[in-house]
């Protein structure tokens, strides 16, 4: 790469992984077959809605402003197989 192209790779900041264990892009795991939401990511929905479903129990928020989140965080599931994590947010809504 440097011979030829003339670029270099900063030691600290690039990690070459093979291709079969995922590119990590905006909150997924790119996988050759699939795409999977990345364990942090599925963390921090959980705990957005916990917090939002708090707020709307509090009234700091309205139930509009509510459902408009959890419809936006279930569009993010949409992109994947997300059965495991839309069951967890059907029991938080329960």
């Amino acid at each position: 790469m440097q011979s030829k192209l003339k670029l270099n790779l900063h030691p600290e900041k690039i990690l070459i992984k093979k291709y079969r264990q995922g590119i990590d892009f905006l909150g997924y795991i790119v996988l050759p077959q699939h795409r999977v939401l990345r364990t942090k990511t599925k963390r921090r929905v959980i705990n957005k809605i916990k917090h939002r479903r708090q707020d709307l129990k509090d009234s700091i928020i309205s139930e509009e402003s509510f459902n408009q989140s959890l419809q936006s965080y279930l569009g993010i599931l949409k992109h994947r197989k997300g059965y495991n994590i839309q069951k967890k947010i059907e029991d938080l809504l329960k």
